[in-house]
């Protein structure tokens, strides 16, 4: 047998070798076929579990504005860092540099990261300045990302605070006007399909999965500028007084629009940093009180309604009136008294005669039909419903009590509503915090009645009456004081809450406002002497500011005369607070 020649052999291991080649080529170009043709699928879906992500796309919450477009609560774009611990946890020598950005412990970031080890995602920092998140994701730590969000801005701080509310970090309301109209100002988020490269930087937007919604805007029917005047009159007056809080409610007698509603002390809403849950709470339309004198105008509606003769002439000397087993008293002995007088003078002995008059079904119906012992309907979450009890309940006492504003419960704007049925000829318009917002109305009591009333008012405000303080220049002006005793467990105490309630003006009603001061400090703590000047200096530039005409010319006439010295203001104006709340045993 021949063997192969030694000049042959190098040609055969060179066909090896090229067969080699041949077959390792052609063994890539089918796997990368197969791969490419056959399981792109496959090997796509792992790609992008790797760099394809579905986003939310953020959305901005919907603006809300005074009545006249003034912006009140507005949405700013802010970045939230956050981080995938599973890919800085591949790196953790990077910790350390992380926390020094953010200004963590090491060890508390660390022990976070290791409770979340089996998570992609954790937030490290929300609402950022976007110039300072920018400033983290610089350093490309892995796994540190951060999306874009929006935060609330409140420009006018304190003085909106209770009534507009706050977010909470998701922007969802969680107080006042944001929590009651959060699905409204709450937009849509969208989704989307992005494409992030090893840095988690955007480098391919897919597909737009559901576009993003933002939210409606809001327009209420407050007037910043009316609450400017009420937020800085009632807080100067706390101060003077060195009172532990107040509130004012102003609204508009013929739409039921809240124009103005305050509350001092109050809180800046843009701090994150823990506020107290008093200084949150809308008082004005949550916490309750007893009236005092402010309810003796709707006694004497009701014993009209219920036809006493309205030149009925009351005798309440000589000071002192026995119910049952007490007796109610007055400050002064005030003799014969008219309807009018008995406004004017703020007798307790008028008030629990004409209460005597009516059957309790008869009076407790007018009450309830002014709105006090339930909700006013605004649609404010946490409103109080207050305490009118059932009349079947009532004694003589009790009658009498109520008549002149103790054992009942209402809330600033209850009252300040009720003074508005007065003067919008009977008929009860529940408020509404909404410009054009839809409104219930009741007529209360006869339109007669009602303007009868507010002519008896009218005295209050003269220098005769107890609220001289109250008086604006070229308005005639209809309102009542009022001081009751704060009321605890087992009776009252000698603290006082100062009110006046108002209208103006008389010829053609526009606002109805109420002031309501607790825990005055001195001896000035009657209504007419602490809140009522918070009601002059309010409607005189409130008055002027919706271009209200004025309706008493005959005073700028008058006021060109020579001034004559007008009387003090009595120490004890009105006949609100008698030991024991006037019922004596």
């Amino acid at each position: 047998m021949r063997m192969p020649s030694r000049n042959s052999q190098p040609r055969v291991r060179l066909v090896w070798i090229v067969s080699i080649l041949l077959l390792c080529t052609t063994a890539v170009v089918a796997r990368a076929a197969y791969m490419q043709l056959i399981t792109e699928d496959f090997y796509q879906s792992a790609g992008n579990e790797r760099f394809l992500r579905e986003v939310t796309i953020a959305t901005t919450r919907g603006m809300i504005t005074d009545r006249n477009g003034e912006p009140l609560a507005v949405s700013s774009p802010v970045e939230s860092v956050w981080v995938n611990p599973q890919e800085l946890l591949v790196d953790a020598k990077r910790i350390p540099e992380l926390a020094d950005l953010l200004q963590l412990p090491v060890d508390e970031l660390t022990a976070r990261l290791a409770q979340r080890k089996d998570k992609q995602f954790m937030y490290l920092r929300r609402h950022m300045n976007p110039d300072d998140a920018k400033a983290i994701l610089d350093h490309d730590i892995p796994g540190v990302y951060s999306s874009r969000e929006f935060r609330r801005f409140y420009p006018h701080r304190e003085v909106m605070a209770q009534i507009i509310g706050t977010t909470n970090l998701d922007e969802h309301g969680v107080e006042g006007m944001e929590r009651a109209f959060d699905d409204w100002l709450t937009g849509t988020p969208g989704k989307q399909k992005i494409i992030r490269d090893r840095r988690g930087r955007i480098v391919e937007k897919v597909d737009l999965i559901q576009p993003a919604e933002n939210g409606k805007d809001l327009t209420l029917s407050i007037d910043r500028r009316i609450q400017y005047l009420a937020y800085s009159e009632l807080k100067k007056t706390i101060i003077q007084n060195k009172a532990r809080a107040g509130s004012a409610v102003v609204l508009d007698v013929n739409t039921g629009e809240v124009l103005a509603m305050v509350n001092y002390p109050s809180y800046n809403p843009n701090s994150r940093l823990s506020i107290s849950p008093g200084r949150r709470r809308n008082a004005a339309v949550t916490d309750v009180l007893e009236p005092g004198s402010t309810m003796k105008p709707f006694t004497v509606a009701a014993a009209l309604e219920n036809g006493i003769d309205p030149d009925i002439i009351i005798p309440t000397g000589p000071g002192k009136y026995k119910v049952a087993n007490r007796y109610v008293s007055d400050v002064h002995d005030y003799g014969p008294v008219t309807l009018r007088r008995l406004l004017v003078k703020s007798s307790n002995i008028g008030a629990a005669k004409l209460a005597a008059t009516m059957s309790n079904q008869h009076f407790y119906t007018v009450l309830s039909r002014f709105g006090f012992g339930e909700k006013t309907e605004s649609g404010f979450p946490g409103e109080s419903s207050a305490v009118l009890s059932a009349p079947n309940r009532w004694g003589p006492v009790e009658k009498a009590t109520i008549s002149y504003g103790y054992g009942l419960s209402v809330t600033p704007l209850q009252i300040a509503q009720a003074y508005a049925a007065l003067a919008n000829h009977g008929e009860l318009v529940s408020p509404t915090f909404i410009k054009g917002g839809q409104t219930h109305r009741r007529q209360a009591i006869k339109p007669e009645t009602a303007e009868s009333v507010i002519g008896m008012m009218e005295g209050v405000i003269s220098p005769e009456g107890t609220a001289i303080q109250a008086a604006i220049k070229g308005y005639r002006v209809a309102g009542k004081t009022g001081t009751s005793r704060r009321a605890v467990a087992g009776g009252y105490e000698k603290r006082y809450i100062s009110l006046f309630a108002g209208v103006v003006p008389v010829e053609h009603p526009r606002f109805s406002m109420v002031v309501v001061v607790h825990e005055p400090s001195g001896s000035s703590y009657y209504g007419g002497l602490v809140s009522a000047p918070v009601f002059h200096h309010v409607m005189d530039g409130a008055l002027r500011l919706m271009d209200v005409p004025p309706d008493n010319i005959g005073q700028w006439y008058a006021d060109k005369k020579p001034p004559v010295q007008a009387p003090l203001p009595a120490l004890v104006p009105e006949d609100d607070i008698p030991p024991d709340t006037g019922v004596m045993p």
